[in-house]
């Protein structure tokens, strides 16, 4: 079974998160999909605190670009206990907006190991955007998902169900595969590096004007339509987008130091939003307190 480590993703904003996430895919919110090394030295404890701080370019969530291709600040808190149940609050900073709290995630999840190859994991979260924010960026939300790992020794596949419940609801599916791995520990055994390279598919449900030049993802803003009418529209579940990323961390101690380079293929039309696809690029630092 892979590491568990914390990860500060936005897949589910989990994500992500997306998340979580994990994160937002964006995934980034903070998702216990991994520890870091410092829990290892204090095993037998009940009970485990981090903080963590982190920046990024380009937050892409659910195939819509939050941070409009510029850079994005995050910082957060999470709880757990018996390395199985997490409590986490992060708030985001985005530079294209005025509001230095651009949003805030609030997250409940619980994840079970049943052997070495077979993991679950259930988990809600609350996202709330800032006030003078909801016209532009998102209406506020709630993300409920579940998730199943399988570890295949070559690869460790993830396959996720989850849920926005809002003003507008929307389902989504995601499929990732990952291979981790790590190098010799040095600096006395303190030390070492490791490496989580994945490829992820999300679909998702999109609404398609008659035009077929906006989709519409709820409950952001960005596909909303420009226009004064009201356009005839359809449904359908299909691929939204397939990211890759390359994950390196830094673990020493108590403190464990991220790095992700990624790439995002959009696979739908949206003619409102901009820089929904292309490079993505997180880093964070992780600290144990407790």
């Amino acid at each position: 079974m892979k590491t568990v480590k914390i990860r500060f993703r936005f897949l589910l904003l989990a994500t992500y998160i997306f998340i979580t996430t994990s994160v937002v895919s964006a995934q980034t919110d903070i998702k216990p999909d991994s520890l870091p090394d410092a829990c290892a030295a204090n095993a037998e404890s009940k009970h485990s605190i981090f903080a963590s701080t982190g920046m990024g370019y380009n937050m892409v969530y659910m195939g819509t670009s939050l941070s409009q291709d510029k850079p994005y600040y995050s910082g957060g808190l999470v709880y757990g206990f018996r390395k199985e149940l997490f409590v986490s609050a992060s708030t985001f900073h985005l530079n294209a907006y005025d509001p230095f709290l651009s949003f805030s995630t609030f997250s409940l999840t619980w994840n079970h190991t049943f052997n070495k190859w077979f993991d679950i994991a259930l988990s809600t979260s609350r996202y709330q955007v800032n006030k003078d924010l909801r016209d532009t960026l998102f209406s506020s939300f709630f993300y409920v998902d579940a998730t199943m790992g399988v570890d295949w020794k070559i690869l460790y596949t993830k396959i996720s169900a989850g849920g926005i419940l809002a003003e507008s609801s929307g389902v989504y599916f995601q499929l990732r595969n990952s291979r981790y791995f790590e190098t010799p520990s040095f600096f006395n055994d303190k030390a070492y590096f490791s490496f989580d390279p994945y490829v992820n598919m999300l679909f998702g449900t999109l609404t398609e004007t008659s035009d077929g030049t906006t989709v519409i993802t709820p409950p952001f803003r960005g596909g909303k339509s420009g226009s004064g009418s009201t356009p005839e529209t359809t449904t359908k579940f299909s691929l939204m987008e397939i990211d890759l990323g390359i994950p390196v961390s830094f673990n020493i101690g108590r403190f464990t130091f991220d790095a992700e380079p990624g790439y995002l293929i959009p696979l739908f039309s949206d003619a409102s939003s901009s820089g929904s696809g292309g490079f993505l690029f997180t880093m964070g630092i992780y600290f144990r307190i407790l």
